[in-house]
Protein backbone atom coordinates (compact mmCIF):
# COMPACT_ATOMS: atom_id res chain seq x y z
CA UNK A 1 0.00 0.00 0.00
CA UNK A 2 2.70 2.29 0.88
CA UNK A 3 4.62 1.46 -2.61
CA UNK A 4 1.17 2.49 -4.37
CA UNK A 5 0.65 5.56 -2.53
CA UNK A 6 4.53 6.68 -3.49
CA UNK A 7 3.82 5.64 -7.36
CA UNK A 8 0.87 8.07 -7.17
CA UNK A 9 2.89 10.83 -5.90
CA UNK A 10 5.59 10.80 -7.63
CA UNK A 11 3.97 11.33 -11.28
CA UNK A 12 2.66 14.68 -10.26
CA UNK A 13 5.87 15.44 -8.89
CA UNK A 14 8.04 14.58 -12.19
CA UNK A 15 5.20 16.54 -14.10
CA UNK A 16 6.19 19.56 -12.27
CA UNK A 17 10.01 19.14 -12.48
CA UNK A 18 9.57 19.30 -15.79
CA UNK A 19 7.36 21.73 -16.68
CA UNK A 20 9.71 23.57 -14.12
CA UNK A 21 12.94 22.94 -16.22
CA UNK A 22 10.80 24.15 -19.37
CA UNK A 23 9.58 27.48 -17.55
CA UNK A 24 13.46 28.53 -16.82
CA UNK A 25 14.90 28.09 -19.89
CA UNK A 26 11.96 30.03 -21.79
CA UNK A 27 12.40 32.78 -19.21
CA UNK A 28 16.19 32.92 -19.54
CA UNK A 29 15.26 33.21 -23.46
CA UNK A 30 12.91 35.74 -23.27
CA UNK A 31 15.26 37.61 -20.57
CA UNK A 32 18.10 37.53 -23.09
CA UNK A 33 15.73 38.57 -26.17
CA UNK A 34 14.02 41.96 -24.03
CA UNK A 35 17.67 42.80 -22.95
CA UNK A 36 18.92 42.21 -26.20
CA UNK A 37 16.34 44.37 -28.03
CA UNK A 38 16.30 46.97 -25.74
CA UNK A 39 20.01 47.82 -25.45
CA UNK A 40 20.11 47.16 -29.30
CA UNK A 41 23.00 44.31 -29.07
CA UNK A 42 23.66 43.36 -32.86
CA UNK A 43 23.10 39.97 -34.35
CA UNK A 44 26.04 38.07 -33.94
CA UNK A 45 26.76 38.39 -30.18
CA UNK A 46 22.46 37.56 -29.67
CA UNK A 47 23.11 34.54 -31.74
CA UNK A 48 26.29 33.98 -29.47
CA UNK A 49 24.34 34.26 -26.35
CA UNK A 50 21.13 32.18 -27.24
CA UNK A 51 23.99 29.34 -28.73
CA UNK A 52 24.85 29.27 -24.45
CA UNK A 53 21.50 29.10 -23.27
CA UNK A 54 21.01 25.99 -25.96
CA UNK A 55 24.79 24.88 -24.31
CA UNK A 56 23.66 25.20 -21.13
CA UNK A 57 20.17 23.23 -21.59
CA UNK A 58 21.60 20.40 -23.28
CA UNK A 59 24.28 20.10 -20.48
CA UNK A 60 21.43 19.88 -18.01
CA UNK A 61 18.30 18.38 -19.06
CA UNK A 62 19.16 16.67 -22.96
CA UNK A 63 18.32 16.78 -26.13
CA UNK A 64 15.24 17.22 -26.47
CA UNK A 65 14.65 20.43 -24.11
CA UNK A 66 17.81 21.89 -25.87
CA UNK A 67 16.25 21.07 -28.95
CA UNK A 68 13.42 23.25 -28.59
CA UNK A 69 15.00 25.83 -27.05
CA UNK A 70 16.97 25.97 -30.60
CA UNK A 71 13.90 25.99 -31.97
CA UNK A 72 12.46 29.17 -30.08
CA UNK A 73 15.60 30.52 -30.23
CA UNK A 74 16.05 31.03 -33.86
CA UNK A 75 12.34 31.92 -34.22
CA UNK A 76 13.23 34.33 -31.64
CA UNK A 77 15.96 36.17 -33.29
CA UNK A 78 14.10 36.05 -36.43
CA UNK A 79 11.10 38.15 -35.36
CA UNK A 80 13.30 40.61 -32.96
CA UNK A 81 16.46 40.52 -34.53
CA UNK A 82 16.26 39.58 -38.10
CA UNK A 83 15.38 42.40 -40.65
CA UNK A 84 12.46 42.67 -41.65
CA UNK A 85 11.89 42.77 -37.83
CA UNK A 86 8.77 41.59 -36.15
CA UNK A 87 8.07 39.20 -39.10
CA UNK A 88 9.51 35.35 -39.47
CA UNK A 89 9.43 36.22 -42.97
CA UNK A 90 13.36 34.63 -43.50
CA UNK A 91 15.31 37.50 -45.97
CA UNK A 92 18.76 35.74 -45.27
CA UNK A 93 19.48 32.33 -45.86
CA UNK A 94 22.15 32.28 -42.49
CA UNK A 95 19.08 31.98 -39.94
CA UNK A 96 18.44 28.45 -41.36
CA UNK A 97 22.60 28.07 -40.60
CA UNK A 98 22.04 29.57 -36.75
CA UNK A 99 18.97 26.87 -36.39
CA UNK A 100 21.57 23.94 -37.65
CA UNK A 101 24.40 25.60 -35.84
CA UNK A 102 21.86 25.21 -32.17
CA UNK A 103 20.74 22.15 -33.13
CA UNK A 104 24.02 20.33 -34.00
CA UNK A 105 25.25 21.76 -30.76
CA UNK A 106 22.45 20.60 -28.81
CA UNK A 107 23.16 17.08 -29.55
CA UNK A 108 26.82 16.86 -29.50
CA UNK A 109 26.58 18.65 -25.86
CA UNK A 110 23.47 16.56 -24.79
CA UNK A 111 25.39 13.21 -26.22
CA UNK A 112 28.36 14.40 -23.82
CA UNK A 113 26.48 15.13 -20.98
CA UNK A 114 24.69 11.66 -21.15
CA UNK A 115 27.68 10.11 -21.42
CA UNK A 116 29.51 11.48 -18.78
CA UNK A 117 26.34 11.03 -17.02
CA UNK A 118 26.25 7.67 -17.58
CA UNK A 119 29.76 7.09 -16.43
CA UNK A 120 29.00 9.21 -12.74
CA UNK A 121 26.73 6.87 -12.36
CA UNK A 122 28.52 3.93 -12.84
CA UNK A 123 31.16 4.71 -10.67
CA UNK A 124 28.61 5.60 -8.21
CA UNK A 125 27.23 2.19 -8.62
CA UNK A 126 30.69 0.63 -8.42
CA UNK A 127 31.70 2.96 -5.71
CA UNK A 128 28.58 1.84 -3.27
CA UNK A 129 29.34 -1.71 -4.05
CA UNK A 130 32.53 -1.54 -3.09
CA UNK A 131 31.43 0.00 0.14
CA UNK A 132 29.31 -2.48 0.85
CA UNK A 133 32.01 -5.18 -0.17
CA UNK A 134 33.68 -3.50 2.87
CA UNK A 135 31.12 -3.48 5.07
CA UNK A 136 30.60 -7.01 4.59
CA UNK A 137 33.77 -7.85 4.49
CA UNK A 138 34.45 -6.79 7.96
CA UNK A 139 30.89 -8.19 9.51
CA UNK A 140 32.68 -11.60 8.17
CA UNK A 141 35.28 -11.32 10.12
CA UNK A 142 33.32 -10.77 13.14
CA UNK A 143 31.42 -14.00 12.30
CA UNK A 144 31.53 -17.00 14.76
CA UNK A 145 33.17 -19.60 13.69
CA UNK A 146 31.98 -21.83 15.95
CA UNK A 147 28.53 -21.72 14.19
CA UNK A 148 28.38 -22.63 10.76
CA UNK A 149 29.12 -19.52 7.66
CA UNK A 150 26.21 -20.31 5.67
CA UNK A 151 23.46 -19.07 7.75
CA UNK A 152 25.51 -16.17 8.74
CA UNK A 153 26.71 -15.00 5.23
CA UNK A 154 23.33 -15.43 3.63
CA UNK A 155 21.38 -13.30 6.19
CA UNK A 156 25.02 -10.12 5.95
CA UNK A 157 24.48 -10.38 1.87
CA UNK A 158 20.85 -10.01 2.05
CA UNK A 159 20.50 -6.80 4.34
CA UNK A 160 23.91 -5.08 3.01
CA UNK A 161 23.40 -5.29 -0.39
CA UNK A 162 19.71 -5.26 -0.43
CA UNK A 163 19.14 -8.72 -2.85
CA UNK A 164 16.07 -9.96 -3.21
CA UNK A 165 17.29 -13.33 -2.53
CA UNK A 166 20.75 -15.01 -1.73
CA UNK A 167 21.39 -19.03 -1.39
CA UNK A 168 24.52 -20.55 -0.04
CA UNK A 169 26.07 -24.19 -0.08
CA UNK A 170 28.51 -25.39 2.15
CA UNK A 171 29.90 -28.34 0.71
CA UNK A 172 32.22 -29.08 4.28
CA UNK A 173 28.72 -29.40 5.82
CA UNK A 174 26.55 -30.25 3.21
CA UNK A 175 24.16 -27.81 3.71
CA UNK A 176 22.49 -25.44 2.53
CA UNK A 177 21.07 -21.82 3.49
CA UNK A 178 18.80 -19.16 2.10
CA UNK A 179 17.50 -15.53 2.72
CA UNK A 180 15.11 -13.63 0.98
CA UNK A 181 12.34 -14.84 -1.46
CA UNK A 182 12.88 -17.93 -3.25
CA UNK A 183 9.88 -20.12 -5.32
CA UNK A 184 8.87 -23.53 -4.31
CA UNK A 185 10.75 -25.26 -7.36
CA UNK A 186 14.25 -22.86 -6.13
CA UNK A 187 14.32 -24.96 -2.83
CA UNK A 188 18.18 -26.37 -3.89
CA UNK A 189 19.01 -23.89 -6.13
CA UNK A 190 22.78 -23.39 -4.81
CA UNK A 191 23.26 -27.15 -3.99
CA UNK A 192 22.15 -27.99 -8.07
CA UNK A 193 24.60 -25.22 -9.14
CA UNK A 194 27.53 -26.66 -7.07
CA UNK A 195 26.21 -30.64 -8.08
CA UNK A 196 26.70 -28.73 -11.70
CA UNK A 197 29.75 -27.52 -11.58
CA UNK A 198 29.09 -23.96 -13.88
CA UNK A 199 28.66 -20.77 -12.96
CA UNK A 200 25.50 -18.93 -14.63
CA UNK A 201 24.27 -15.44 -15.12
CA UNK A 202 20.41 -15.17 -15.79
CA UNK A 203 19.69 -11.06 -17.13
CA UNK A 204 15.70 -11.55 -17.28
CA UNK A 205 15.39 -12.83 -13.45
CA UNK A 206 18.42 -10.61 -12.12
CA UNK A 207 19.86 -13.75 -11.09
CA UNK A 208 23.70 -14.88 -10.52
CA UNK A 209 24.91 -18.20 -9.74
CA UNK A 210 29.30 -18.92 -8.90
CA UNK A 211 30.94 -21.72 -7.49
CA UNK A 212 32.97 -20.79 -4.56
CA UNK A 213 36.88 -22.19 -4.53
CA UNK A 214 39.42 -22.06 -1.77
CA UNK A 215 42.38 -22.50 -3.68
CA UNK A 216 41.79 -24.44 -6.62
CA UNK A 217 39.15 -27.31 -4.79
CA UNK A 218 35.47 -25.94 -4.93
CA UNK A 219 33.74 -26.06 -1.23
CA UNK A 220 30.38 -24.24 -2.65
CA UNK A 221 27.83 -22.50 -4.35
CA UNK A 222 26.30 -19.48 -4.11
CA UNK A 223 23.37 -17.61 -6.18
CA UNK A 224 22.30 -14.21 -5.79
CA UNK A 225 18.86 -12.81 -7.16
CA UNK A 226 18.77 -8.64 -7.15
CA UNK A 227 20.70 -5.47 -9.02
CA UNK A 228 24.27 -6.41 -8.47
CA UNK A 229 26.89 -5.86 -10.73
CA UNK A 230 28.93 -9.21 -12.00
CA UNK A 231 32.65 -7.60 -10.43
CA UNK A 232 30.58 -7.36 -6.92
CA UNK A 233 28.97 -11.35 -7.52
CA UNK A 234 32.62 -12.59 -8.27
CA UNK A 235 34.05 -10.40 -5.21
CA UNK A 236 30.73 -12.01 -3.01
CA UNK A 237 31.89 -15.04 -4.30
CA UNK A 238 35.58 -14.91 -3.26
CA UNK A 239 34.71 -13.49 0.37
CA UNK A 240 31.78 -16.22 1.12
CA UNK A 241 34.68 -18.81 0.01
CA UNK A 242 37.00 -17.07 2.43
CA UNK A 243 34.67 -17.51 5.37
CA UNK A 244 34.02 -21.21 4.61
CA UNK A 245 37.62 -21.68 4.15
CA UNK A 246 38.11 -20.02 7.78
CA UNK A 247 35.49 -22.26 9.28
CA UNK A 248 37.27 -25.22 8.12
CA UNK A 249 40.80 -24.47 9.11
CA UNK A 250 39.44 -22.86 12.75
CA UNK A 251 37.40 -26.46 13.33
CA UNK A 252 40.61 -28.14 12.59
CA UNK A 253 42.55 -26.08 15.00
CA UNK A 254 39.88 -26.95 17.85
CA UNK A 255 40.32 -30.30 16.65
CA UNK A 256 43.67 -30.17 17.04
CA UNK A 257 43.42 -28.15 20.45
CA UNK A 258 41.28 -30.59 21.64
CA UNK A 259 43.25 -33.65 20.54
CA UNK A 260 46.50 -31.96 22.23
CA UNK A 261 44.51 -31.30 25.97
CA UNK A 262 43.68 -34.81 25.80
CA UNK A 263 46.86 -36.11 24.91
CA UNK A 264 48.29 -34.35 27.75
CA UNK A 265 45.62 -35.70 29.96
CA UNK A 266 46.34 -39.75 29.16
CA UNK A 267 50.55 -38.08 29.38
CA UNK A 268 49.92 -36.65 32.73
CA UNK A 269 47.03 -39.82 34.04
CA UNK A 270 49.84 -42.65 32.91
CA UNK A 271 52.84 -40.42 34.46
CA UNK A 272 51.42 -41.01 37.70
CA UNK A 273 50.26 -44.25 37.43
CA UNK A 274 53.33 -45.25 36.46
CA UNK A 275 54.85 -43.54 39.62
CA UNK A 276 52.07 -45.22 41.59
CA UNK A 277 53.29 -48.34 40.23
CA UNK A 278 56.88 -48.18 40.67
CA UNK A 279 57.16 -48.39 44.45
CA UNK A 280 54.98 -51.65 45.02
CA UNK A 281 56.79 -53.19 41.67
CA UNK A 282 60.56 -52.60 43.03
CA UNK A 283 58.85 -53.98 46.82
CA UNK A 284 57.36 -57.13 44.65
CA UNK A 285 61.08 -57.92 42.68
CA UNK A 286 62.97 -56.94 45.88
CA UNK A 287 60.78 -60.15 47.35
CA UNK A 288 61.10 -62.36 44.37
CA UNK A 289 64.54 -61.95 43.99
CA UNK A 290 65.49 -62.75 47.65
CA UNK A 291 63.12 -65.94 47.48
CA UNK A 292 65.12 -66.91 44.62
CA UNK A 293 68.24 -66.19 46.78
CA UNK A 294 67.64 -68.02 49.96
CA UNK A 295 66.80 -71.47 47.99
CA UNK A 296 64.82 -73.93 49.78
CA UNK A 297 61.97 -74.17 47.47
CA UNK A 298 60.53 -76.87 45.29
CA UNK A 299 60.83 -77.03 41.86
CA UNK A 300 57.25 -75.71 41.14
CA UNK A 301 57.77 -73.13 43.49
CA UNK A 302 60.91 -72.05 41.99
CA UNK A 303 59.46 -71.78 38.30
CA UNK A 304 56.69 -69.56 40.42
CA UNK A 305 58.52 -67.17 41.89
CA UNK A 306 60.77 -67.28 38.72
CA UNK A 307 58.00 -66.21 36.44
CA UNK A 308 57.05 -63.52 38.97
CA UNK A 309 60.41 -61.91 38.70
CA UNK A 310 60.53 -61.65 35.02
CA UNK A 311 57.10 -60.18 35.08
CA UNK A 312 57.66 -57.68 37.54
CA UNK A 313 60.82 -56.85 35.75
CA UNK A 314 58.71 -56.32 32.56
CA UNK A 315 56.45 -54.42 34.18
CA UNK A 316 59.01 -52.27 35.72
CA UNK A 317 60.94 -51.39 32.47
CA UNK A 318 57.42 -50.61 31.26
CA UNK A 319 56.86 -47.95 34.32
CA UNK A 320 60.57 -46.68 33.20
CA UNK A 321 59.62 -46.43 29.71
CA UNK A 322 56.07 -44.77 30.32
CA UNK A 323 58.28 -42.01 32.83
CA UNK A 324 60.36 -41.42 29.98
CA UNK A 325 57.76 -40.93 27.83
CA UNK A 326 56.07 -38.49 29.51
CA UNK A 327 59.36 -36.43 30.07
CA UNK A 328 60.40 -36.66 26.57
CA UNK A 329 56.75 -34.97 25.85
CA UNK A 330 57.04 -32.22 28.07
CA UNK A 331 60.91 -31.57 27.38
CA UNK A 332 62.14 -32.31 30.35
CA UNK A 333 64.81 -34.96 29.47
CA UNK A 334 68.23 -33.48 29.53
CA UNK A 335 70.61 -34.81 27.34
CA UNK A 336 73.82 -36.28 29.02
CA UNK A 337 76.05 -36.03 25.94
CA UNK A 338 79.39 -38.70 25.78
CA UNK A 339 81.26 -40.23 23.15
CA UNK A 340 79.85 -43.57 22.40
CA UNK A 341 81.12 -46.15 19.99
CA UNK A 342 78.44 -47.04 18.20
CA UNK A 343 79.97 -50.64 17.75
CA UNK A 344 81.00 -51.01 21.47
CA UNK A 345 76.99 -50.14 22.40
CA UNK A 346 75.42 -52.71 19.57
CA UNK A 347 77.61 -55.05 21.49
CA UNK A 348 75.99 -54.16 24.90
CA UNK A 349 72.75 -54.06 23.64
CA UNK A 350 72.69 -57.48 21.77
CA UNK A 351 74.32 -58.83 24.80
CA UNK A 352 70.72 -58.33 27.18
CA UNK A 353 69.16 -60.68 24.21
CA UNK A 354 68.42 -64.30 25.00
CA UNK A 355 71.96 -66.34 23.95
CA UNK A 356 70.15 -68.92 22.18
CA UNK A 357 68.91 -65.42 19.62
CA UNK A 358 72.40 -63.82 20.05
CA UNK A 359 74.72 -66.37 18.42
CA UNK A 360 72.31 -67.89 15.79
CA UNK A 361 70.02 -65.01 14.20
CA UNK A 362 71.80 -60.88 15.16
CA UNK A 363 74.97 -60.28 12.70
CA UNK A 364 76.13 -56.65 12.83
CA UNK A 365 77.57 -54.58 9.86
CA UNK A 366 79.36 -51.56 11.42
CA UNK A 367 81.15 -50.01 8.53
CA UNK A 368 83.83 -48.67 10.88
CA UNK A 369 84.29 -49.97 14.40
CA UNK A 370 86.01 -47.32 15.61
CA UNK A 371 83.06 -44.41 14.78
CA UNK A 372 82.09 -41.98 17.57
CA UNK A 373 79.02 -40.58 18.18
CA UNK A 374 78.04 -37.62 20.63
CA UNK A 375 74.81 -38.91 22.10
CA UNK A 376 73.03 -39.20 25.27
CA UNK A 377 74.21 -42.91 25.94
CA UNK A 378 71.15 -44.41 27.67
CA UNK A 379 68.67 -42.89 25.14
CA UNK A 380 70.19 -44.29 22.14
CA UNK A 381 71.09 -47.57 24.05
CA UNK A 382 66.91 -47.63 24.56
CA UNK A 383 65.97 -47.21 21.06
CA UNK A 384 68.66 -49.81 19.45
CA UNK A 385 67.29 -52.43 22.22
CA UNK A 386 63.31 -51.29 21.20
CA UNK A 387 64.50 -52.07 17.80
CA UNK A 388 66.02 -55.29 18.00
CA UNK A 389 63.25 -56.34 20.34
CA UNK A 390 60.90 -55.32 17.86
CA UNK A 391 62.82 -57.06 15.05
CA UNK A 392 63.05 -60.59 17.15
CA UNK A 393 59.01 -60.32 17.72
CA UNK A 394 57.89 -59.55 14.39
CA UNK A 395 60.21 -61.76 12.45
CA UNK A 396 60.18 -65.27 11.02
CA UNK A 397 61.35 -67.73 13.55
CA UNK A 398 65.02 -68.74 12.70
CA UNK A 399 65.43 -66.07 10.19
CA UNK A 400 68.47 -63.39 10.15
CA UNK A 401 68.07 -59.79 12.31
CA UNK A 402 70.73 -57.40 10.51
CA UNK A 403 71.95 -54.43 12.77
CA UNK A 404 73.96 -52.14 10.26
CA UNK A 405 75.43 -48.72 10.94
CA UNK A 406 76.75 -46.39 8.61
CA UNK A 407 78.25 -43.09 7.80
CA UNK A 408 77.24 -40.34 5.46
CA UNK A 409 78.28 -36.53 5.11
CA UNK A 410 75.36 -35.05 7.09
CA UNK A 411 74.25 -37.88 9.08
CA UNK A 412 74.93 -41.05 11.07
CA UNK A 413 72.52 -44.07 9.74
CA UNK A 414 71.80 -46.77 11.69
CA UNK A 415 68.77 -49.80 10.69
CA UNK A 416 67.57 -52.71 12.08
CA UNK A 417 66.42 -55.53 9.19
CA UNK A 418 64.48 -58.47 9.52
CA UNK A 419 61.83 -60.63 7.46
CA UNK A 420 58.86 -61.14 8.70
CA UNK A 421 55.23 -59.72 8.83
CA UNK A 422 55.26 -56.00 7.09
CA UNK A 423 53.66 -53.26 7.98
CA UNK A 424 51.01 -51.59 6.03
CA UNK A 425 51.65 -48.26 4.01
CA UNK A 426 49.01 -46.54 6.42
CA UNK A 427 50.56 -47.61 9.43
CA UNK A 428 54.43 -46.69 9.11
CA UNK A 429 53.68 -43.22 10.17
CA UNK A 430 51.23 -44.61 12.93
CA UNK A 431 52.98 -47.10 14.30
CA UNK A 432 55.72 -44.34 16.05
CA UNK A 433 52.13 -42.46 18.07
CA UNK A 434 51.68 -43.58 21.01
CA UNK A 435 49.40 -46.54 22.46
CA UNK A 436 49.15 -47.63 18.15
CA UNK A 437 49.27 -50.80 17.01
CA UNK A 438 48.86 -52.06 13.92
CA UNK A 439 45.31 -53.92 13.43
CA UNK A 440 46.80 -56.81 11.96
CA UNK A 441 49.15 -57.49 14.55
CA UNK A 442 47.82 -56.48 18.33
CA UNK A 443 45.97 -59.96 18.56
CA UNK A 444 48.71 -62.01 17.21
CA UNK A 445 51.96 -60.09 19.17
CA UNK A 446 52.03 -59.30 22.78
CA UNK A 447 52.79 -55.28 22.91
CA UNK A 448 51.79 -51.97 24.56
CA UNK A 449 52.03 -49.19 21.71
CA UNK A 450 54.78 -47.26 24.11
CA UNK A 451 57.77 -48.19 22.94
CA UNK A 452 58.38 -47.05 19.22
CA UNK A 453 56.74 -43.41 20.45
CA UNK A 454 59.66 -43.34 22.99
CA UNK A 455 61.99 -44.07 20.42
CA UNK A 456 60.63 -41.08 18.25
CA UNK A 457 61.04 -38.97 21.15
CA UNK A 458 64.55 -40.01 21.73
CA UNK A 459 65.39 -39.55 18.16
CA UNK A 460 63.83 -35.90 18.59
CA UNK A 461 65.64 -34.61 21.25
CA UNK A 462 68.75 -35.43 19.57
CA UNK A 463 67.33 -33.82 16.40
CA UNK A 464 66.76 -36.73 14.51
CA UNK A 465 64.32 -38.99 12.78
CA UNK A 466 62.96 -42.53 12.45
CA UNK A 467 60.95 -44.38 9.99
CA UNK A 468 60.17 -47.36 8.50
CA UNK A 469 60.19 -49.58 5.08
CA UNK A 470 58.63 -52.46 4.68
CA UNK A 471 57.42 -55.35 1.70
CA UNK A 472 56.91 -58.76 1.42
CA UNK A 473 59.85 -59.44 -0.55
CA UNK A 474 63.03 -56.98 1.25
CA UNK A 475 61.33 -57.75 4.49
CA UNK A 476 61.12 -54.89 7.26
CA UNK A 477 63.79 -52.32 8.15
CA UNK A 478 63.81 -49.50 10.52
CA UNK A 479 66.24 -46.81 10.58
CA UNK A 480 67.20 -44.18 12.70
CA UNK A 481 69.26 -40.71 11.15
CA UNK A 482 71.52 -38.73 14.01
CA UNK A 483 73.16 -35.17 12.80
CA UNK A 484 76.86 -35.76 12.19
CA UNK A 485 77.96 -35.33 15.81
CA UNK A 486 80.49 -37.83 14.96
CA UNK A 487 84.64 -37.97 14.95
CA UNK A 488 87.26 -40.77 14.79
CA UNK A 489 89.11 -40.99 18.50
Amino acid sequence: MANQTASRLLGPLRRVRVLAQYLSWCAALALLTYLGFVLQINLLTTSLLYLLIVVSVASRFGFWQASLASLLAVLLLDYFFEPPIFSFEVANPGIFVALITFEATALTISRLHGREMRKAGEAAFHRAGMEQLYELSRNSLLMDMRQAPGPQLVVLIHRIFNAQAVALFDMNLGRQDRAGEWGTDEENIAKECYLRGAAQDHPLTATAQRILFAGSEPVGAMVVRGKLSPLVIDALASLAAIAIDRHQWFEKEERAETASKSEQLRAAVMDALAHEFKTPLTAVQAASSGLLELGELTESQRDLVTLIDAETSRLNKLCTRLLLTAKLDAQQVGLHTDEVNVNGLLSEVIAGTPIETRNNRIRVAVDDPALNLRVDRGLLAMILGQYINNALKYSTPGTPITVAARKSHTEMLISVHNIGSTIRIEDRERIFDRFYRSPEMKDSVPGTGIGLSVVRKAAEAHRGHVWVISDDKEGTTFFLSLPTGMRRK
